[in-house]
């Protein structure tokens, strides 16, 4: 950013300054004063550091590595005028019991200026179960919406015209049954798929490594995402095919160059996958999109964010020969940090989503879910919701932040803190490289074990009280039994078997049969499956049905145990 001559100079200046502010130290020791609070400062990472920066710890050309926003290498943001133009998508992460309680939620939230959807579905859906199966049992409605085939879907979305609204699914192993249910009920509605809107999560390698909610083994799960990609882009082409999730590796316990390194090692594998089974780069890639965490350390959240578009672009650019700009653009979805969130004193929790939207907004977000006060004890009840999404409205309408493109850009700290992440992202990914990819970073081991030990440290240092959680482990207080609290009703998941049962007894069962025939010929050979799932959800095969005939074909995955 400094020609050398003018490095120099600095240099020169600044080890004078550093002279004398050494000399202001020992005048505080000497007067019984201590000069730090502590004897080293960290990050949130736990990144050292230093206390203070100048141009000599800004070690980038500013032409080619900040450049302007909307250019690449984008680490400035993705659009020229970023939200100058229009804010950020607001999409409350929402579902829970049954799809009519699910759908009045969600029109409360639009009604509240919320302006996309973001489902989140039940474990069972997660993990390709219908709700009247054994495994089941106790779970239907519990961390989202039970959705067991179209006619739940029907109703997930009935008065919410789909051609007016985005929605983004989080959903993985059966992503690709949720985004047919998704298509068949608008084209119920009469919206053509062309002029459908969303993303849906789909990115099962986290899976493997923080998360858990897999049920196929790698390489038939790599063949179902491609599939989607491909056809989305030649029938659903406004859609996000994927979003690659650094959210739950963060989760999981990593360190943020961590969530960026293995975030983009994760797409690396797709974008591989799907140019191995015959696609061009730039026919997908421009809807690849991402989703990750914003923890409280502000700086070094923004700074994440500014080096994974930095990285990204440099990737499709240099290892990929992406063409298209839009194929560069590292376009991303971001939620608050759920692990951030404590049972003690859960008020506290409204000023840390409040920081951490502004790390997200700053950061230059493309949408953003608002974690509620009450996440860490219940999932969230309506006034809870309400305030996280009035976070999202101050920090747009009254904050001021929003009136420039990257308002931190230049400032030294942030430029040095962008810059150390990247570096130690690509360490990681040359390292996955290495190892043969991510796929086989994660048969190995390597990635789970690296998330491991990242967040044992974490925990030793709030355990030991070296790092501070108010309310938690410091400044703790006497605290009454939370009330209003959200509480699915146990009964769901009888309710929901019945209206099963009921569905089932009125559907085509030859035409069901049929679509499942036709399906399980399909995994067996090399065929696009999404255009029979499409088929399969428009006769009402339920996502256990169809994703037991996957289980048959594909069987499933068991993880290996990481020491």
């Amino acid at each position: 950013m400094y020609d050398k001559e003018k490095l120099e100079q600095i240099k020169q200046d600044n080890s004078d300054y550093e002279a004398d502010w050494e000399k202001s130290v020992e005048k505080l020791a000497a007067k019984g004063k201590k000069g730090e609070r502590k004897d080293k400062f960290v990050t949130g990472s736990g990144a050292s550091v230093n206390q203070l920066y100048t141009p000599l710890d800004i070690d980038v050309d500013y032409r080619s590595e900040i450049g302007f926003p909307g250019q690449y290498p984008y680490t400035r943001g993705v659009q020229p005028n970023m939200y100058r133009g229009r804010f950020w998508t607001m999409r409350q992460y929402a579902g829970f019991s049954s799809a009519e309680e699910s759908n009045a939620r969600y029109k409360y939230l639009l009604e509240q200026g919320q302006t996309g959807l973001s489902v989140a579905f039940d474990l069972p859906t997660q993990i390709g179960y219908d709700s009247d199966h054994p495994m089941s049992e106790g779970e239907v409605g519990k961390v989202g919406v039970a959705i067991d085939s179209l006619a739940d879907m029907e109703i997930l979305f009935n008065g919410i015209p789909l051609d007016k609204v985005s929605t983004s699914m989080t959903i993985n192993a059966p992503a690709s049954v949720l985004l047919a249910y998704y298509i068949a009920v608008g084209e119920k509605q009469g919206v053509t798929p062309d002029k459908l809107n969303g993303t849906i999560q789909n990115d099962i390698l986290k899976e493997y490594s923080a998360r858990g909610t897999y049920i196929f083994p790698p390489t038939p799960s790599m063949r179902l995402i491609t599939d989607i990609f491909d056809f989305c882009a030649r029938n659903v082409p406004n859609w996000n095919t994927i979003s690659i999730s650094g959210y739950h590796i963060r989760e999981a316990g990593s360190t943020a160059s961590q969530e960026v390194a293995f975030t983009l090692a994760d797409g690396i594998a797709y974008v591989n996958a799907a140019i191995n089974a015959g696609l061009d780069v730039d026919t997908f890639a421009g809807r690849l999109s991402f989703f990750f965490n914003a923890h409280n350390d502000l700086l070094e959240e923004v700074a994440k964010f500014r080096a994974a578009r930095r990285i990204w672009a440099k990737l499709m650019k240099e290892r990929f020969s992406a063409k298209n700009e839009r194929s560069m653009m590292l376009r991303f979805h971001t939620q608050t940090g759920g692990s951030t969130l404590t049972a003690q004193q859960p008020d506290n929790n409204i000023v840390r989503v409040a920081i951490q939207t502004l790390a997200a907004v700053l950061g230059g977000t493309q949408s953003l879910h608002t974690n509620s006060k009450d996440e860490a004890l219940a999932l969230p009840a309506e006034d809870s919701v309400r305030i996280a999404l009035r976070t999202q409205q101050i920090v747009a309408y009254e904050s001021g932040v929003t009136e420039t493109v990257d308002p931190l850009a230049g400032s030294y700290y942030v430029e040095a803190l962008t810059k150390r992440i990247e570096d130690e992202a690509w360490t990681y990914i040359n390292k996955i490289d290495e190892l043969g990819g991510a796929v086989k970073a994660i048969e190995q081991g390597y990635i789970q074990k690296e998330i491991q030990d990242a967040a044992y440290e974490y925990q030793k240092e709030v355990e030991s009280g070296k790092r501070v959680v108010v309310g938690m482990n410091k400044f703790q207080i006497k605290e009454t039994q939370p009330k209003g609290l959200l509480r699915v009703d146990p009964s769901v998941g009888i309710l929901q078997a019945k209206k099963l049962t009921e569905m089932k007894s009125k559907r085509d069962g030859n035409a069901v049969q049929a679509a499942l025939d036709e399906l399980k010929s399909a995994a067996k050979g090399n065929d696009n499956m999404m255009p029979i799932m499409l088929k399969a959800a428009q006769v009402y095969c339920t996502e256990g049905e169809i994703c037991g005939v996957l289980r048959e074909i594909f069987g499933e995955y068991t993880p290996i145990q990481v020491l």
